[in-house]
């Protein structure tokens, strides 16, 4: 007997364990498909998440209103929904067209319901159901460990996706793996439905006909939202927060959600003592690392990602862990898991869709941290009589007296630190620490620590309207003291620089020593004075000032809130000054030059990564194909490939040599002097079908393999090695990622 009910649990492990290896392997997996149609924005990554959490939630309400009905009836039910889904197979995306307006924050929802929705809605109702059915099979145990189980499999499936699947399978592979888990999946749910219907007889009624309304309060289920709620939304506002403000490194997006799965695993574990130390540490490690959100890291942007992280981890697992320990009787598991994922959704809502719109800056993160600060269980690190009712008042008064503190630093003293103000920020902490525990004065506290540690300084830029934010990125325009200098950042990504004293010359990456200024410069007398050229990406218009009389110049660009920074010249005015009338297309480039006539352009510049983040849409053979395409048959691509994180030369390098192109690599590395006129050093590839004109532009190539070149000196491209071109079906940035830069 026990050998058969272990056998059961073993059935029932390995249904939750596939199911949820499946959610998390299909989020990746489609967000990949979906890279030629939406690019490669981090709030591409929030929309996704919010489908995912959208979608789960119908599963869970699926999963608990199937639980009202007589098992027998579950099961067959169940096993209809899960092949009535199998039309839905292979796998893939939907061929839906993107907003002619540019803005894609609704369409990209729609995009992947009607893609997944089917069969992501039977894959999601696995971890509730079976945990469920687990317990109507007779068998012995607490079904909520079960669902720490179900965490480990979505987590396998996540990590997997980047480190094992994508590196070594085509997308066309990847739909039929996919769709063959999905179909073992469906035999072990026959199997755990078969337990379920052999336990229960056929006449038998609903498992508890009057449900769990009346046991389980509106307070407690707020209370189980709020829970799920924060640390959903503090996992899509550190992956926005990490790639808008510390670094944009590809896959960083996998850690934050891989904590959080991971903190649902501690938190729901048989073994209660790690989660129980965890809680213990949350305010030390939320008040330590929550006064770093406004920090500008630089090159120490490890430290950041370190804090940020840690923060999550902690406070995810800690509130979590506060769930499970209110969670109600295994009878009201769905109804407990459905409130779990509302709370979800609120939280994918909030960053994905409320905060795009509401906010010029990731100010869902610090709200988010004051959220968890007011949620943190009331657990004192210093003893206190609690039983004397002047202790709270204390409390408040000191929490209050912090939040002073913190609002006077902010004020009085300058961004940078100061003595001053390092002596303001210790001693709010320090009183943070004293009032952990009563949610009010911790709140006070955390408050007054992110206003003197930059917060004042970040909501100043915000009223000062210097800060943007769209679909598609944060950005702030920034200046020197003297004003003399005013430049665009991305994110972490200085995307353009202009000198008013001199704002007609190019600089930062596009000097006329750099390969794109050099080739435009020489446009005249490569192509004639009418030369046709196209530029992928806007940035601050600074190439615009490279156009001569008789040229046509066509710029295109994703983001609308680029061509109307671009456009204003209270801001920037390369594009008023230099090319008033030049033509920009608003949309995708994969896109929008598909409708380009062929043998358009003479040149055509890529320059359109997203801060430090690669959209491997415009870098595959499809993409090199239409950029052909619209040049003329002795045409120059010119593409960008300076980053910080990812070499680009051997991707390059294989693209030229599979399809027949010449290139060279320039390395513009100025002097002291220059960086100090405004020049950033950049690296730019030449490309051509023809060798003859190509060479006319570079002159003689030199093969010297150094990492600092010479400024007067173009070279061959590095050998691509084993590298292959990437392809809409197949590309991996993880053999390309030079990690160490980041430390």
């Amino acid at each position: 007997m026990m050998k058969a009910a272990g056998s059961s649990r073993a059935f029932f492990l390995i249904t939750i364990l596939t199911g949820s290896f499946l959610l998390f392997l299909v989020q990746p997996m489609i967000a990949r498909m979906a890279l030629p149609k939406l690019g490669g924005a981090p709030a591409v990554w929030n929309s996704a998440m919010l489908v995912y959490q959208a979608l789960l939630l119908a599963g869970y309400a699926y999963a608990h209103r199937l639980t009202q009905e007589p098992p027998r009836r579950q099961a067959v039910l169940h096993i209809a929904v899960f092949t009535i889904a199998l039309l839905w197979l292979p796998i893939g995306l939907e061929n839906l067209q993107p907003p002619a307006d540019g803005s894609p924050i609704f369409w990209v929802p729609w995009l992947l319901v009607a893609s997944i929705g089917p069969l992501f809605f039977a894959v999601a109702a696995q971890a509730p159901l079976m945990q469920r059915w687990y317990a109507l099979s007779g068998n012995q145990g607490e079904p909520y460990a079960l669902y720490a189980a179900s965490n480990i499999g979505s987590f396998g499936g996540l990590i997997a996706y980047p480190l094992l699947v994508e590196p070594f399978t085509t997308l066309n592979s990847q739909k039929w793996i996919w769709s063959g888990i999905y179909i073992a999946l469906l035999a072990l749910v026959v199997t755990c439905a078969i337990q379920v219907w052999r336990t229960h007889g056929a006449a038998e009624h609903r498992p508890h006909a009057h449900g769990s309304q009346t046991r389980i309060n509106w307070r407690r289920r707020l209370y189980w939202i709020a829970l799920a709620a924060v640390p959903s939304g503090l996992m899509l506002s550190t992956t926005s927060h990490l790639t808008t403000d510390l670094m944009a490194m590809p896959l960083l997006w996998v850690i934050p959600l891989g904590i959080y799965l991971l903190s649902f695993s501690v938190a729901f574990a048989d073994n209660q003592k790690p989660a129980y130390w965890i809680s213990r540490l949350a305010p030390i490690i939320l008040i330590l690392s929550g006064a770093f959100v406004f920090v500008v890291w630089g090159k120490a942007a490890i430290g950041g990602l370190v804090a940020s992280l840690s923060l999550l981890f902690f406070v995810a697992v800690t509130l979590h862990n506060e769930m499970y320990r209110t969670r109600p009787a295994a009878e009201d598991l769905t109804s407990f898991y459905l409130m779990m994922s509302v709370g979800g959704v609120i939280g994918g809502f909030f960053c994905a869709i409320v905060a795009p719109l509401l906010f010029d800056w990731t100010w869902e993160h610090p709200i988010l941290i004051l959220l968890a600060a007011a949620l943190l269980p009331a657990v004192p690190l210093l003893r206190v009589d609690e039983s004397d009712i002047r202790v709270p008042v204390i409390m408040i008064a000191i929490g209050l007296l912090a939040l002073a503190l913190g609002i006077f630093g902010g004020v009085a003293e300058p961004a940078d630190a100061s003595f001053l103000k390092i002596i303001l920020a210790a001693t709010i902490i320090l009183f943070g620490l004293a009032v952990s525990g009563f949610r009010v004065a911790f709140l006070f506290a955390m408050a007054g620590l992110l206003t003197i540690n930059g917060g004042w300084y970040s909501m100043q830029q915000s009223l000062d309207g210097v800060r943007m934010r769209s679909y598609f990125g944060t950005y702030t325009v920034n200046a020197t003291e003297s004003g003399r200098v005013r430049w665009l950042n991305h994110g972490t990504t200085m995307h353009g620089m202009q000198l008013l004293d001199d704002p007609t010359r190019p600089i930062s990456y596009y000097p006329e020593t750099s390969g794109v200024g050099i080739a435009l410069q020489k446009a005249p007398v490569l192509f004639g004075p009418d030369a046709n050229i196209g530029i992928v990406g806007l940035g601050t218009g600074t190439l615009g000032c490279y156009r001569k009389p008789g040229q046509s110049w066509t710029f295109f660009e994703i983001d609308p809130l680029v061509i109307e920074i671009a456009r204003d010249r209270k801001i920037f005015s390369f594009l008023e000054k230099c090319a008033p009338d030049v033509k920009i297309t608003l949309g995708d480039a994969r896109l929008t030059l598909a409708d380009v006539p062929n043998g358009q352009f003479d040149i055509l510049a890529l320059d359109a990564f997203s801060s430090d983040s690669i959209p491997l849409h415009l870098l595959t053979k499809e993409a090199f194909a239409t950029y052909r395409r619209t040049l003329k048959p002795d045409g120059l691509l010119l593409v960008h490939i300076s980053n910080r994180y990812i070499n680009l030369n051997p991707v390059i390098a294989a693209e030229a040599k599979a399809n027949g192109w010449y290139a060279a690599l320039r390395h513009d590395s100025p002097t002291e002097d220059m960086i100090n006129r405004g020049n950033r050093a950049s690296q730019w590839i030449a490309l051509s079908p023809d060798i003859k004109k190509l060479a006319r532009l570079t002159g003689p190539v030199d093969t010297v393999k150094s990492r600092y070149y010479d400024s007067d000196q173009w070279l061959h491209l590095d050998p691509p090695g084993n590298t292959s071109p990437w392809t809409d079906d197949y590309a991996s940035v993880l053999p390309h990622l030079s990690l160490w830069k980041t430390l």
